[in-house]
């Protein structure tokens, strides 16, 4: 009887798809139980799409007090901007609308903390969120802090500026003023080569720009090129207003780099680059004319999901997850043709 040897290659390939198949099983098993639960949970859903959550104040106390005690508000600008996993638009609209309302009403909140830690992301999403932030800064009088720890890159820039004053902690990354889109990929003379055609159907002009399936003609991809350099003189002169920067510095020498705590200071990025939590809040308090030794309450609103919805999202994640590992060292996107604010590190 002969024996042949399998490859360790050959072995490795069949282990992770039988791995592969098995979880995709399982998950499609759990979907219908999921549906039944998010159909049950929907009809017990109250009118408020966060749920309040008590932080502790610069001394570490989290007890809950009275409803006539101000409070400060905490809101977490974090991951992607606009991308599964990270912050939306639509979540920072619900928190600052319902930081007026229930446990929070009669004029509760009296500051604002923005907690950033971002390379940015969508340019629809970080711009929207900027805007409602100023729209509550501006209506409820209330001062807007922002405190960096980590990235404060290119959209979380954006959202800054919103801030009256931003501090970081030394270790902080910070800057990327710039828009970014792609990359675009052209399969055109590789399918030639190999026999394989392709046709897409459309009406309008350009409606198929930058198709990978087909040569692209003189100047493909105008449009794009024209937003971008739109995006970007936005967010070149909200920088250069709010922050007090000359222009012509931000666009020939500080560019789409990243700078550190010390240099962002020295730039104009940041207002305090040796900053840490807790300093951060005892300014704003000042700021908006609280005593940090009398009672005060920080809180944050949380975004709710559904069971369904944590579990597509998860989901989506998992898979991503696995095409990442098969295929790349970066996020796998299926959105390449939307306009970043974005900080990317070269692979």
């Amino acid at each position: 009887m002969e024996f042949t040897k399998e490859s360790i290659f050959i072995s490795s390939i069949r282990s992770f798809f039988s791995t592969l198949l098995g979880t995709i099983g399982i998950f499609i098993a759990f979907i219908p139980i999921f549906i039944i639960l998010s159909m049950f949970s929907s009809g017990k859903e109250d009118i408020f799409k966060t749920k309040l959550e008590i932080l502790p104040d610069h001394l570490g106390n989290m007890k809950i007090l009275g409803m006539s005690t101000p409070a400060v508000l905490q809101v977490n600008i974090s991951g992607i901007i606009g991308i599964d996993g990270g912050i939306k638009s639509q979540d920072i609209e619900y928190q600052l609308l319902e930081s007026r309302k229930g446990i929070l009403k009669n004029n509760r909140v009296k500051a604002v903390l923005l907690n950033i830690n971002t390379r940015g992301g969508d340019v629809i999403d970080a711009d929207t969120i900027y805007r409602e932030l100023m729209y509550y800064k501006e209506k409820y009088k209330v001062p807007v802090y922002a405190y960096t720890n980590g990235f404060c890159a290119s959209g979380g820039m954006y959202i800054a500026c919103a801030a009256d004053k931003i501090y970081s902690s030394p270790v902080s990354i910070i800057g990327s003023i710039g828009v970014i889109s792609g990359p675009f990929f052209n399969f055109y003379d590789t399918m030639q080569k190999i026999g394989i055609q392709a046709k897409t159907i459309s009406e309008g002009k350009d409606k198929d720009a930058l198709s990978p399936f087909r040569k692209w003609k003189e100047k493909e991809g105008e449009s794009f090129e024209e937003l971008t350099e739109h995006y970007y003189k936005m967010f070149v002169n909200l920088i250069s207003t709010s922050r007090n920067i000359d222009k012509d510095k931000i666009i020939n020498e500080y560019g789409a780099r990243v700078f550190n705590a010390e240099k962002a200071k020295e730039i104009g990025y940041i207002d305090n680059a040796n900053s840490n939590y807790k300093e951060a809040l005892v300014e704003l308090l000042k700021e908006a004319k609280l005593d940090p030794e009398k009672s005060y309450q920080v809180v944050s609103l949380i975004p709710k999901r559904n069971w369904f919805t944590q579990f597509s999202a998860q989901s989506k994640m998992f898979f991503k997850g696995i095409l990442t590992n098969l295929f790349s060292n970066d996020q796998v996107d299926d959105k390449s043709d939307r306009l970043y604010y974005l900080y990317k590190t070269a692979k």
